[in-house]
């Protein structure tokens, strides 16, 4: 039985939400009405967090997988004192308000990630549990519980319905994560009707097999029920927790337990008898009892109390372990230690070369051992994307003492390793990467071939959106791939990931554009970084005949001139396309013809430059601009202009050895060459592949 301030509390963060959804005219109240309870018992009572100091690093971490019902965490946020004001309560979903209709993270203290495409924050928090754990292990000692604290989520059926939760539940369970605890809003209601329609499977029982802990509270306003569930949940600690709350969505309104609670504003009169009901007064709105407000912001010296028992702890941690409190502290500041890429190779001039991706595999295993924060993985594809981390061990569980009858040579788990198996699981990888990123003390990558970035776009978008510092390393680039043919190649890919926002590509051109290319991830704090990488061996450029690498930085380069940097004809190439405009520029010389190469490896970079200097690369004056690379020809238009051409693939791949399908597709230096002669005679060609 709820106690009375407990009731005015629950039902205050009920009717600001709503009020909120019905000023707007527009957000989600059914949710809030249901779900008050258990996020009222979880903020009240066991969320260690302090609204004063948002980033505090050992805080809990509470995401709204749900974020649609971004009403409620706002009044959540409110209520307990992270800075908003009633007047941004009032500005829900307006210009320029700090109450966006679904949460953002930056932008409203107290988020931690941005949410509302579903699944993506209950993945995001497997990032956050795996995140902590691995810090715990790597730094706490023996008493000093420097990293102890618990990722919470709040998810609802749609959350459950995606794919990208289902991948992420499966590997949580797996890696036992034992301070992951999701509730799940179990309402029997989605936006377009009733859970019926779409989703009879058993919920509790595919988490058992997926090896959590769950536990199920019939009724959603039942405190002491949620209170209990969760407190065992918080004793489990070789097992995340789903706890099922059965809820009513849009409770007490006239329109409970149908989807019509679900995404529309209740209306005045509703809002009025749902009021009347629950016995709040329907004037004013947007009422805030002062008992209710001072219980509440009690958090604010409770947080407190836990930073500063915090702060004395990471003191005398500092004194018995000086070295390891400089690692964490430098993780936990997102700084670089000195020296960081002292170790990254310069690699010599070699006609044969390496593939980009075993380059940035060596470049890699020569940055780890200076950045503890680097840890990430593959989706099962260590051996061809060359991304493990060789000496520094697998995250894994500890072993429950049975032998696994598939591998009884397994070694026993380590959460203190930073290669991350993330099985075939795509969209997972993407989203718990972003969580390592969101959680604070880690600069996380995912690999996978390009061509699966397809699976991986909504957290690639989600990273871009909230300034995230990740990593993609994308293998297998083009059609010369080969074998595995058109389902394989990726065409259109780079095209449509360049067209993110505030994400960067960058596809080098051999090992040391590479190298320059990883140092330039590592740095960029505020955004995600996307590595194109081929399969083929690509030949390391001499850098006395050819510019430096570091030219990568700007985003494209001269990478050789014409005779008095006067040319007539600019070639523009990408990734292993440089190579080929290189020998056609031989070719063109000897014809006479004055040639500029220009190696172009990343547009983002080079859009950021200033004009004048964009100009100093690809001058205004100079309209015959050839630009070579495998892949679709849109976006290239803005380099080569009205006067150029592209020579690229607008149609898909083909299966055959690499080097077959390369030719085939016309990227020979003869057809390099023809093009280029094409466009000085001044004939309209496009030499474009249709």
């Amino acid at each position: 039985m709820a106690s009375q301030l407990d009731q005015q509390c629950i039902d205050t963060l009920r009717f600001l939400a709503v009020d909120m959804v019905q000023k707007a005219d527009s957000g989600h109240p059914g949710l809030p009405l249901g779900a008050a309870p258990m996020a009222y018992v979880l903020w009240d009572r066991y969320l260690k967090h302090h609204p004063s100091n948002p980033h505090w690093a050992d805080r809990d971490r509470f995401v709204l997988s749900a974020g649609h019902g971004s009403a409620l965490l706002y009044a959540l946020l409110f209520m307990t004192g992270y800075g908003l004001t009633l007047d941004d309560i009032r500005q829900f979903r307006q210009w320029g308000s700090k109450t966006p209709g679904h949460p953002e993270r930056g932008h409203t203290p107290g988020v931690e990630v941005t949410t509302g495409p579903l699944g993506q924050g209950f993945a995001n928090a497997v990032g956050m549990a795996i995140a902590e754990a691995q810090l715990a292990a790597r730094y706490n000692r023996e008493p000093y519980k420097i990293i102890d604290h618990y990722t919470y989520v709040l998810a609802s059926d749609g959350d459950l319905m995606e794919g990208v939760a289902s991948e992420a539940a499966s590997l949580a369970g797996h890696l036992k994560l034992g301070k992951l605890i999701c509730f799940y809003d179990d309402n029997n209601a989605t936006l377009a009707g009733s859970t019926a329609v779409t989703f009879s499977e058993h919920r509790i029982e595919r988490f058992q097999a997926y090896g959590w802990h769950t536990a199920t509270v019939e009724d959603g306003n039942d405190l002491a029920a949620i209170d209990t569930a969760l407190s065992q949940a918080r004793l489990e600690v070789a097992r995340p927790s789903l706890i099922r709350v059965r809820t009513h969505i849009g409770f007490g309104s006239p329109a409970q337990d149908s989807y019509k609670a679900h995404g529309s504003p209740l209306g005045e009169e509703s809002v009025r008898k749902t009021k009347e009901k629950l016995g709040w007064p329907v004037e004013p709105a947007f009422l805030v009892p002062n008992d209710v407000l001072m219980h509440m912001r009690k958090a604010t010296a409770r947080g407190e109390d836990w930073e500063t028992q915090w702060m004395q702890r990471l003191q005398d941690y500092q004194s018995h372990y000086p070295e390891l409190f400089q690692e964490l502290d430098t993780r936990l500041r997102g700084a670089l230690p000195p020296g960081w890429d002292a170790d990254v190779p310069v690699f010599e001039p070699d006609q044969k070369g390496l593939a980009t991706r075993e380059s940035s595999g060596k470049v890699m295993n020569a940055l780890a051992p200076k950045l503890p924060a680097l840890m990430g993985g593959s989706a099962d594809l260590d051996p061809s994307t060359k991304t493990a981390l060789s000496a520094f061990g697998d995250f894994r569980p500890p072993r429950t003492g049975e032998t696994d009858a598939h591998d009884p040579a397994e070694e026993h788990g380590d959460y203190t390793g930073r290669n991350i198996h993330f099985g075939v699981r795509e969209h997972a990888m993407g989203s718990i990467v972003n969580g390592l990123a969101a959680h604070g003390g880690f600069i996380p990558y995912g690999a996978t071939f390009l061509v699966f970035s397809d699976y991986m776009r909504p957290p690639i978008r989600l990273a871009a959106l909230m300034g995230l510092q990740v990593v993609h390393v994308f293998t297998h680039d083009s059609i010369a791939l080969g074998e595995d043919g058109p389902t394989h190649q990726p065409v259109e890919h780079l095209a449509s990931l360049r067209a993110i926002p505030n994400a960067i590509v960058i596809r080098p051109a051999d090992a040391n554009e590479t190298a320059v290319a990883w140092k330039v991830a590592v740095e960029t704090r505020d955004r995600p970084v996307l590595l194109a990488l081929s399969r083929q061996k690509l030949p390391t450029l001499d850098r006395q005949r050819y510019a430096s690498a570091e030219g990568l930085r700007q985003g494209a380069y001269v990478l050789a001139d014409a005779p008095g940097g006067k040319p007539a004809l600019i070639l523009i190439a990408s990734g292993s396309e440089v190579p080929l405009i290189v020998q056609a520029a031989e070719r063109l010389r000897e014809e006479g013809i004055a040639v500029r190469c220009v190696s172009m490896p990343s547009h983002e970079l080079f859009e950021a430059l200033p004009q004048s200097e964009r100009d100093k690369v690809l001058p205004p004056s100079v309209g015959a601009r050839l630009a070579v690379e495998m892949a679709a020809t849109q976006g290239w238009e803005r380099y080569v202009g009205a006067q150029g051409a592209m020579l690229g693939i607008d149609r898909f791949g083909a299966s055959a050895p690499g080097e077959t399908v390369v030719r085939e597709y016309g990227f020979t230096v003869d057809r390099v060459c023809t093009a280029a002669r094409a466009l000085l005679g001044h004939r309209r060609e496009t030499a474009q592949m249709r």
